[in-house]
């Protein structure tokens, strides 16, 4: 049976100061003897500090990109193997704001995964549709191909990643997929999983990312196929996220 996982995805917000506070608030109030496994995400300025912060407790730490390339003329690009000098184990590929401001395609995040996945960090592959898509009845479409090309350029090594769901038009919008809508998308992208590896169908965890929060997020991990949450605002507050993360266990 698949654990459940919760990351946190700060975007760009944070301070030393907050971060301090904040992941303290978060270790002193998580729950010893829980279950489902917990991450931050944090602004690459602040992996050091972080790194710091939560090494030795239960919370992994995780990257918001990493680069396709091992290392090179690339200004402002962070290696694989750089973030892994930090303690990162998790990185996020292909966030939809990713997709959108830097016009990362499906072919740059499944690179990106690959290149993760080659340093034994575990990439987080965002896939999603915006409102106009999911308005057209292109929801299916859409995130199968995302999704394909991570299966394609990675084949067996699948099974080593996570999935987040994440519909654009929820994103920091308040607005959130109910639950049965969420989980009908998981199990597309359960089902594809299962066409490419019958081990990555079991093993992948597939997170929701559009708005969970304390409110909904025992409705939508209740889901047979929502396996945790990418969570951004939430995130950033100790008492949300303790929520969110108590619901998961």
């Amino acid at each position: 049976m698949r654990t459940k996982l919760i990351a946190g995805n700060w975007k760009m917000n944070g301070s030393l100061a907050d971060n301090e506070q904040l992941c303290k608030a978060i270790l002193a109030g998580m729950n010893t003897s829980q279950t489902a496994g917990v991450a931050v995400c944090a602004p690459a300025v602040y992996l050091s500090q972080l790194q710091n912060l939560l090494s030795g407790t239960a919370i992994a730490l995780g990257s918001q990109d990493i680069s396709s390339h091992e290392k090179g003329a690339f200004t402002g690009e962070l290696s694989a193997a750089m973030l892994k000098e930090f303690g990162v184990r998790y990185a996020i590929v292909g966030h939809s704001e990713r997709r959108q401001y830097h016009g990362e395609t499906d072919t740059a995040v499944a690179l990106k995964a690959k290149a993760a996945l080659a340093a034994g960090i575990t990439p987080i592959v965002c896939v999603g549709e915006s409102l106009a898509e999911r308005e057209s009845d292109k929801t299916e479409e859409v995130v199968k191909r995302q999704l394909a090309a991570v299966i394609h350029e990675n084949g067996h090594c699948i099974s080593e990643i996570v999935v987040a769901y994440e519909p654009v038009w929820a994103i920091g919008t308040g607005k959130t997929a109910t639950p049965e809508m969420a989980q009908a998308v998981h199990a597309v992208l359960r089902a594809q999983l299962h066409a490419a590896s019958s081990v990555a169908a079991e093993r992948v965890q597939i997170l929701y990312g559009g708005s969970m929060n304390a409110a909904n997020a025992a409705s939508l991990l209740s889901m047979a196929d929502i396996d945790g949450g990418l969570i951004g605002g939430a995130a950033l507050k100790a008492a949300d996220f303790l929520s969110i993360i108590a619901a998961a266990n």
